[in-house]
């Protein structure tokens, strides 16, 4: 990444340690985070539910909690459609 910017491995690192601070920031704050070409970030809750082990049987319920949630760009999603499969 360093070379793509013309940058020194130090000064990347600042600039993507900040990046990650901002975003942080952001999706703290309940704000999503949309990158052109790439996709949107944001912050989704994520609701109680009942979990049952299929060993023991034995059932859980999961609190609610937030989550960050990934939603790719359609540009992103073309290209990655567009990959040959390695099989």
């Amino acid at each position: 990444m360093s070379a793509k910017l013309k940058l020194t491995q130090s000064e990347t690192s600042v600039l993507l340690a900040e990046f990650i601070q901002a975003a942080t920031e952001q999706l703290v704050e309940g704000k999503s985070i949309s990158i052109q070409g790439f996709g949107t970030l944001e912050v989704r809750k994520k609701e109680e539910r009942l979990s049952v082990n299929p060993l023991t049987k034995k059932r859980t319920l999961i609190p609610p909690k937030l989550a960050v949630a990934y939603k790719m760009s359609s540009v992103l999603k073309e290209k990655i459609k567009n990959i040959p499969s390695h099989e």
